[in-house]
């Protein structure tokens, strides 16, 4: 998915130009340092960054003319042989910019898809990587095929007209989706099987759910001691992990950690992770874990609730989980709603401080469900 473009620094490292522009968003400037950190997971250094203010994009190049010889000219000047857009650009745009340019054009779509490539390290969690891959690079075929010189077709010496090569390469990948499909399917029921017997055995399940890098993979470590790998990345969790926790007063109960959301997530993505995502649908409770340091806070918790809305997971429960309450001095501390329900937990996953309510939520939680699986018999008073 992610060609190796000529410009590499000297420790062999991709070299590219960064290009941003603000539309008039009011939070311009986290967008763009989030574009860094996309950049930097993907293992690429960038030498420039290319920035503007635009309406609305240019229909041919996404980008004016004069911003577009800005770019060359940074892209020259840094020996750079890759060009990132922090924007989903059209396959006309990205091929006129790839012929003006003379370089590799990336928008942030594909940047996505090259991080989580990387990341995925579950057989499930390649196939849904590869999924996404093809069927975005099914929209954007014409651009390796120009030429379109045409196969020759049948036998002998002289031949039909045969089929154009973008022909044959489209009919290969519907082959490969449908194969792709066809196995999450089957992986798709025997998570189902998984989760009826949950079902059965009237357990709490409990999802992690929240914006990438806020701290899920930590916080479900500290639960259930599990060891899933952590990192400062962003993207650092693709596979779903799902393992049982004992908590005291609520007995055994489930609990699985997930992807992160990002703002503009490729719906080829989430259709792709939709199943890998059932674990949230699906779920009794979810815990919405926010970066409480981040000034974005807010935007992200919408972000997510978004997708959260877009796989059918809007109108679960949920516990907003402020994390990293180290970064900047909050104190833990737990809200309750009008009805007396936990709301919100601020804890540190990292220091551990606050973990202990969090535990509290979950007992409470676990209690409701029991008494709901369970109702107290009504007694009959005769007169």
């Amino acid at each position: 998915m992610f060609e190796r473009p000529s410009g590499r620094s000297k420790a062999g490292s991709i070299k590219a130009v960064l290009v941003s522009f603000d539309f008039g968003e009011r939070d311009a400037a986290e967008r763009l340092e989030e574009f860094k950190l996309l950049v930097s997971s993907a293992g690429v250094e960038y030498g420039a960054v290319v920035r503007g203010r635009r309406d609305r994009p240019d229909p041919k190049h996404f980008a004016g003319s004069g911003k577009v010889e800005e770019i060359r000219s940074a892209a020259r000047d840094s020996e750079a042989g890759l060009v990132i857009f922090n924007h989903e650009i059209s396959p006309a745009q990205q091929r006129n910019l790839e012929t003006t340019l003379g370089c590799r054009i990336l928008d942030r779509v594909s940047l996505i898809l090259e991080i989580f490539g990387q990341r995925a390290r579950s057989h499930e969690g390649k196939l849904q990587v590869e999924l996404a891959q093809l069927e975005y690079l099914a929209t954007r075929l014409v651009r390796g095929w120009t030429h379109l010189e045409r196969q020759r077709g049948g036998r002998g010496t002289l031949g039909g007209m045969g089929e154009k090569q973008i022909e044959v390469d489209r009919r290969l990948i519907v082959r490969r989706v449908k194969a792709l499909k066809d196995q999450l399917a089957r992986l798709k029921r025997q998570r189902l099987v998984q989760r009826r017997a949950r079902v059965r055995g009237q357990v709490l399940s409990v999802s992690l759910a929240g914006y990438t890098n806020a701290g899920k993979s930590t916080l479900f470590n500290a639960l259930t001691h599990a060891g899933a790998y952590t990192a400062d990345q962003l993207f650092a969790t693709l596979d779903t992990t799902t393992r049982r926790m004992y908590v005291p007063g609520a007995g055994r109960l489930v609990v699985s950690d997930t992807v992160g959301f990002i703002r503009d997530l490729p719906h080829t993505l989430v259709a792709a992770f939709r199943a890998t995502l059932e674990e949230t649908i699906h779920a009794d409770l979810l815990l919405h874990v926010v970066d409480a340091s981040s000034p974005s806070r807010d935007a992200q918790v919408d972000e997510v609730n978004k997708v959260l809305g877009e796989i059918g997971a809007a109108d679960i429960p949920q516990i907003l989980v402020w994390n990293k309450i180290d970064l900047n001095g909050l104190a833990p501390g737990l809200e309750r709603d009008e009805y007396g329900k936990i709301s919100r937990v601020r804890l540190s996953a990292a220091t551990g401080e606050g973990v202990e309510l969090l535990r509290l939520a979950l007992t409470e939680a676990a209690a409701a469900k029991s008494a709901a699986n369970h109702p107290e018999p009504q007694q009959v008073i005769e007169a």
